[in-house]
């Protein structure tokens, strides 16, 4: 839309304008049941709905409600069409969608009482996506269509009704065929005292209802106002006589109730850990929900306990169930069914993996059975062990590849997935302080880098891990078994997806040697598939290290002079008709190597291994120095990260000579950089 331009006055005129009719679109809905209240009935209007038309077919055949509809006052929560096909049971209780009393939006409590014919509450949850924002409002899983809600009526005898538009259809307590409830509108323990006659197929909850009532519990769950409830199914018992059970105390029982809150799954505050009935200094379990996602919009829902400060009895660290089934309303709060306790800590490592309860890695245990199965005997062997599980969109994608077809090669990639220690997220974050963390997996000579990432608003800091050139970040830590921990990551380690550009882009440790490639064009090249790349890739420590010992080098001018910085990056390419990994140049490497670089000059070098570790020595400095990383893999050639660059003060142009005062070598080369990619 153009701006009139005549005058200053004119503009303003306008600017208030559409300013009022803003406010008068903001007020449309409001305006809209005001003007139309006195010949449009809720009836009428539910009825010359297309959107509604399932829920008021059904109404329609329905006496009770539909005389509710016309001649009582009434808030009404309507579900849409969409709803409706997503609906997976056979009856809508239609009751449940209403209350006996009008209530906007504004008027809506913690819970809202149904006409159903036992009273069963309606939960209200409201969360703000984020500050500043409107806040969305949801009953029970279903979420509030506001900008379709808050529509206000008057029924032939006067009485006010109100509509609220949701996504969901609302589901209460169902019984089984020719059953009933001892209790109406049962609490959680008359949910479980009741259980045979509710409809929770095919999950049975005998086994933790009797230790309830063995550790007399039961007031935890008859408890009034409002709680979340986690009730272990039959299965995740297993065979008795199973050891699970008998690890159950009243700590345990505690640890699967979240007080003062009833949380559904949809507008559940996902990653956000909630602490249990069990929360004392000396022992501390909180609740985190966590969403799978399947497939396109498709998830499955998990619960993670975190264990602190243990007892004897408990193993530190999280527990992770999947809800079976969800949103089960009660009097006092919320019941959710899981495949299997929290808290308890009861099976190793290898058996957590291959263990068909557990689905969140189900693709990463189907690739082990089927196409590496003596990987297995490796973690039988091992007394402790901690394993990075890649989740399952991850593994789909590696095997659309050809790697599949290398088995010795997928061994290799899956023994870096394992350290053989227990290393928990805060010991890897408690490492990474001052220097980039690393440990050896049980591929050898491979090791797993760790990085940690802070987010500028929230201050958290995420972990990621690289692996074979691969970098992963953390999706959930810390799940704990017998003998070590699991933690899941968002990519498989050791399967390239990078080219050599792409890796020096994104890699946390290369940042300079990306920069002052990126200045000067040199990166280019190195998207290049048609060509075979090694390139030896100084760290940015390795750079901060070299400056401070070299003062007199200008790095203004190198920086600047983007043929200068080019030709010192060419001393760190070989470009040929292969790829040189670290084992291939040691088993050359008799005497010296000359290899044929990008730039004029070769590359002669020396390579040796001492403890699993490579060494080069470059002749011009005849200086020995660490491959801190060897073989990270990319589509189009291999990185090897070293510890300090193949450089001569001579290298680095000066503009005088003289030795730089003032400012930190450290200081100097970040704001230099920082700058010159500013004016690129």
């Amino acid at each position: 839309m153009d701006i009139p331009t005549s005058s200053r006055h004119g503009v303003g005129q306008y600017g208030r304008h559409v300013v009022f009719l803003l406010a008068c679109l903001q007020l449309l809905p409001t305006v809209w049941t005001v003007g139309r209240s006195s010949s449009v009935t809720l009836e009428a209007r539910m009825r010359d709905d297309p959107d509604l038309s399932e829920f008021y077919s059904l109404i329609e055949r329905d006496e009770i409600a539909m005389s509710r509809l016309v001649h009582h006052p009434l808030t009404i929560f309507a579900p849409t069409n969409q709803a409706f096909q997503r609906y997976l049971n056979n009856k809508t209780h239609l009751n449940y969608h209403m209350s006996s009393t009008p209530l906007r939006l504004s008027q809506l409590g913690d819970t809202v009482r149904s006409l159903n014919d036992d009273g069963t509450p309606l939960y209200i949850t409201r969360r703000r996506p984020l500050s500043g924002m409107q806040e969305d409002l949801y009953v029970n899983s279903a979420k509030i269509v506001r900008e379709r809600s808050n529509m206000e009526f008057k029924n032939t005898r006067g009485y006010t009704q109100i509509l609220h538009i949701i996504d969901d259809v609302l589901t209460p307590i169902t019984t089984v065929f020719n059953k009933t409830l001892d209790t109406p509108n049962p609490d959680a323990w008359g949910f479980l005292q009741s259980v045979e006659a509710i409809n929770i197929e095919p999950h049975r909850v005998r086994s933790f209802r009797k230790k309830i009532l063995n550790l007399k519990r039961d007031q935890v769950f008859k408890k009034s106002g409002i709680s979340t409830f986690f009730i272990p199914v039959e299965t995740g018992f297993k065979v008795p006589p199973n050891p699970t059970l008998s690890m159950i105390d009243k700590r345990v029982i505690d640890g699967h109730v979240i007080p003062n809150k009833a949380i559904f799954t949809t507008p559940a505050p996902y990653g956000k850990p909630l602490e249990t009935l069990q929360f004392e200094d000396d022992l501390r379990v909180t609740i985190t929900f966590f969403r799978h996602e399947t497939g396109k919009n498709t998830h499955r829902v998990f619960v993670v306990s975190n264990t602190m400060y243990s007892n004897s009895r408990l193993t530190p660290g999280a527990v992770i169930a999947e809800i079976v089934k969800p949103n089960i309303p009660v009097a006092n709060g919320v019941v959710h069914l899981i495949h299997r306790p929290l808290v308890i800590v009861d099976m190793h490592g290898m058996q957590m993996l291959t263990d068909n309860s557990h689905t969140l890695w189900s693709k990463f245990r189907d690739l082990i059975e089927d196409y590496a199965p003596e990987f297995l005997n490796v973690l039988r062997g091992m007394s402790q062990m901690t394993l990075f599980v890649p989740q399952d969109e991850a593994v789909a994608q590696m095997m659309q590849t050809n790697f599949m077809s290398n088995r010795k090669k997928l061994l290799e990639v899956l023994m870096m997935h394992v350290v053989p220690d227990a290393i928990t997220i805060d010991k890897i974050k408690r490492n990474n302080q001052n220097h980039i963390y690393q440990i050896p997996t049980m591929n050898s000579r491979r090791f797993l880098y760790f990085n940690l990432n802070e987010n500028r608003t929230t201050h958290d800091k995420s972990v990621t891990v690289e692996g074979g050139g691969v970098n992963a970040s953390l999706v959930l830590g810390d799940i704990a078994t017998k003998d070590g921990y699991i933690h899941i990551i968002d990519r498989m380690l050791g399967v390239s997806y990078m080219t050599v550009q792409e890796k020096l882009e994104t890699d946390p440790m290369l940042n300079l040697t990306y920069h002052f490639g990126k200045l000067n064009h040199f990166n280019d090249q190195l998207n290049m598939t048609n060509k075979r790349f090694t390139y030896f890739v100084p760290r940015d420590k390795a750079w901060i290290q070299w400056f401070i010992e070299h003062p007199a080098a200008n790095l203004d001018d190198f920086v600047r002079n983007r043929e200068q910085s080019r030709m010192v990056l060419e001393h760190h390419l070989i470009v040929a008709d292969r790829v040189f990994s670290m084992g291939d140049l040691r088993n050359m490497s008799h005497d010296s190597l000359i290899l044929p670089t990008v730039g004029l000059e070769s590359l002669q070098i020396r390579v040796k291994e001492e403890d699993n570790r490579y060494f080069i020595q470059w002749k011009e400095t005849g200086r020995w120095t660490t491959v801190f990383r060897a073989d990270v893999e990319c589509t189009n050639g291999l990185i090897h990260v070293i510890d300090v660059p193949f450089v001569h003060e001579y290298d680095m142009i000066t503009s005088d000579g003289h030795r730089l005062y003032g400012i930190e070598p450290l200081t100097l080369l970040l704001v230099t950089v920082l700058t010159a990619l500013g004016a690129v």
